[in-house]
């Protein structure tokens, strides 16, 4: 059965992503049969806004299948007017539970902000565009005295996450309802593994932009 609530959706992905970093995969929902099932129709369980590095691709790393996973990637997982669509149609249309906002280790997306934002220039082309869009966390993380790499990485996600509810206000309402939240993930590339590093609180005021909370199992985030 798919999971129809947010905490059982987390936990599918955690789950999944345990037996990915154990050598241990199932590769569910991967089969001929099942490919047939969902071709008349999709009921993904959660939203994956994520980086688009190569490294990191959702179905792997949560060992999940056709029709699990309703994924959005972009570099820097950054969260134009196209990306929030897609995730409230998700959210509205599908009535997908979770949103998770997906960033990893030695980002390269934050690692060209942080140099732009170093010398004062931008990156030529629509590249700028993403530094623009990352430039934010790297402000964020100047004003909390946090200059590693994967600290600031840790921000940007939280950032996402918040800029995802103060930017969909039928996000916000969604959440606001109960009916979904949105969690922010950070993936360690070497090893395998996702940790919690901020979480929308639910229920939240319509348009409010939630502050990060720490994951309900803190054993998941070592």
């Amino acid at each position: 059965m798919s999971p129809t609530t947010p905490e059982q959706a987390l936990a599918e992905l955690y789950a999944g992503n345990r037996r990915f970093v154990t050598g241990a995969p199932r590769h569910p929902n991967q089969d001929a049969g099942h490919r047939a099932a969902v071709a008349d129709g999709q009921h993904p369980f959660a939203v994956i806004v994520g980086c688009s590095d190569s490294r990191l691709a959702a179905e792997i790393i949560f060992d999940r299948g056709l029709g699990d996973l309703f994924v959005v990637r972009t570099a820097g997982h950054t969260a134009g007017p196209e990306v929030l669509g897609s995730v409230e149609y998700a959210v509205t249309v599908l009535g997908t539970p979770l949103v998770v906002v997906l960033g990893h280790d030695s980002c390269g997306a934050v690692q060209a902000a942080r140099e732009a934002v170093r010398t004062g220039t931008s990156p030529s082309g629509h590249l700028g565009a993403v530094v623009d869009a990352v430039a934010p966390s790297l402000l964020r993380a100047g004003r909390e005295g946090v200059e590693d790499l994967d600290g600031i990485v840790d921000i940007h996600i939280a950032q996402t996450v918040e800029t995802l509810l103060a930017r969909s206000v039928v996000l916000a309402d969604a959440v606001a309802a109960g009916r979904c939240t949105v969690v922010g993930l950070s993936y360690r590339l070497s090893a395998g593994e996702v940790r919690t590093v901020a979480q929308a609180q639910a229920p939240a005021p319509v348009g409010a932009v939630p502050a990060p909370a720490a994951p309900a199992d803190p054993a998941l985030a070592n």
